[in-house]
């Protein structure tokens, strides 16, 4: 069963980028450019990594990540930004504009989640 994404970005462009690159290596995103959309989505509990983008204010992201964690404890993947307030328990990934390393980064996290979900342990 393909790793469930939700993908969340104030750049239309980027997100669909993006989701375009995660999805042609086999991940099912849901995506959202909106708080309100993005709040509703951080509701379920069937995601496997949340993603915040580079241009969510803080505020924003900090009250998206309460929201989602209230429902999920699963990873979260914040794009960051030289400068950026960084917030506990989230995974950051400096923003750079090559999708590839964003696809590894992805990629990473979610090795990184499976193997402690089955007890192994993992290296980078």
């Amino acid at each position: 069963m393909a790793k469930r994404v939700l993908l969340v970005s104030f750049d239309d462009r980027l997100l669909i980028e993006q989701r375009g690159r995660l999805e042609q290596q086999g991940y099912a995103v849901t995506s959202a450019v909106r708080v309100k959309e993005a709040a509703v989505d951080c509701k379920s509990d069937t995601f496997d990594l949340f993603i915040l983008g580079r241009l969510i204010p803080h505020s924003i992201k900090k009250d998206l990540i309460e929201t989602f964690r209230a429902h999920n404890s699963k990873p979260i993947l914040s794009l960051w930004t030289p400068g950026e307030q960084i917030l506990d328990a989230v995974n950051y990934l400096e923003f750079s504009d090559s999708l590839d390393n964003f696809v590894k980064g992805v990629q990473t996290i979610l090795t990184r989640e499976e193997a402690s979900s089955a007890g192994q342990s993992f290296e980078a």
